[in-house]
């Protein structure tokens, strides 16, 4: 059984590495929430989709319930494990362990309190037991916190400095009884980290309450990928722009003011947006490669461009994802790096 501690993890040298820094494996979800998807086979093509690209890159491993096996093999290639675990929903970024390694070559992680972003969807007593489930059969020692929060909240450089956004860890649907600077303390704590920017958010998405995997995201040390927004009658220009500014000027913990690339939204116009996730930053970085959202949009082809030109060591691959979009997030949204220790 996996140890599990309250204690410190800076204590044993442990930190969460950025996303750029080599992994073992992704963990992934199989979708198997029915009813939150419209057109359910489109959508299991999708995740298996992005799961067969992620395995050209590395070992993926995708938790699957028992009932739901069968429809995941159909889908997945033979370098997909299926991993069978009780789960509520898709979004391992969220409910999955924040990873930790230390010097010594050791691997452990950290786990916070799921809620299902806020209780707003049921059951999910599986979910909140997934990053402890994952942690166990990675053979890592787990620091577990009391904070409610999720991993598409926070963005890391690996080198001490954590970006999140007002609108999800302060949220009231998350932690009422905290302050700002105990949550400060507690990302810092079960990071390893030494300082939180905050950034804004959108308080006007309703599904993460505007984590920061649809913002912001560190690409490189002392660098940050922002998305914006160019079209200013946009329902979404505002919200890029409140960011934006936000973030200028920022340093991070190693006293280097922090470069900004920019990189621009897929349209949240009636009639052109999806309903759900229009974010080019929800991309993943895999071991060599970059996995890069495509939401049938003309701003599609200019993203790949961005990504390209920010990470020109890496090859960059761009799946289409509007059916895993419809239900509220992205490529980001339903992976989570376990990091080589």
């Amino acid at each position: 059984m996996t140890q599990k501690s309250s204690g410190n993890p800076s204590d044993e040298n442990f930190y969460m590495p950025a996303e750029w820094a080599h992994h073992t494996c992704t963990w992934m979800a199989w979708p198997c929430r029915d009813d939150l998807w419209p057109n359910y086979p489109a959508t299991c093509r999708a995740y298996a989709d992005v799961a067969n690209t992620i395995a050209r890159f590395e070992t993926v491993k995708m938790l699957t319930p028992a009932r739901k096996v069968s429809v995941a093999e159909a889908f997945l290639g033979s370098n997909v494990e299926v991993v069978t675990m009780p789960i509520d929903d898709s979004w391992c970024r969220d409910s999955g362990p924040n990873f930790l390694i230390n010097d010594r070559g050791e691997l452990a992680g950290s786990t916070w309190v799921f809620n299902a972003w806020g209780s707003k969807y049921q059951p999910y007593d599986q979910d909140a037991l997934m990053g402890s489930r994952i942690l166990e059969r990675a053979g890592a020692k787990e620091y577990v916190s009391p904070m409610v929060a999720e991993g598409g909240g926070i963005t890391v450089d690996g080198e001490g400095t954590v970006i999140t956004t007002e609108s999800c860890f302060l949220n009231p649907n998350r932690n009422p009884t905290m302050s700002k600077s105990e949550v400060e303390s507690e990302l810092c704590r079960t990071l390893g980290a030494k300082k939180v920017i905050w950034l804004p958010g959108d308080i006007d998405e309703i599904e993460t309450d505007g984590h920061i995997d649809g913002v912001a995201a560190f690409v490189r040390p002392g660098v940050v990928l922002v998305e914006i927004n160019s079209d200013a009658t946009d329902p979404h220009y505002s919200v890029c722009q409140r960011n934006l500014a936000a973030m200028q000027g920022k340093i991070d913990a190693r006293g280097r003011k922090i470069q900004i690339e920019l990189i621009e939204e897929a349209s949240y116009h009636p009639g052109e947006w999806n309903g759900g996730c229009g974010s080019f930053i929800n991309a993943y970085l895999v071991n060599g490669g970059v996995i890069v959202p495509g939401y049938d949009s003309p701003r599609d082809r200019a993203a790949v461009e961005t990504w390209q030109r920010i990470c020109p060591e890496r090859e960059i691959v761009q799946v289409q994802i509007n059916d895993i979009a419809i239900g509220g997030g992205g490529v980001h949204c339903i992976t989570q790096q376990q990091p080589a220790a």
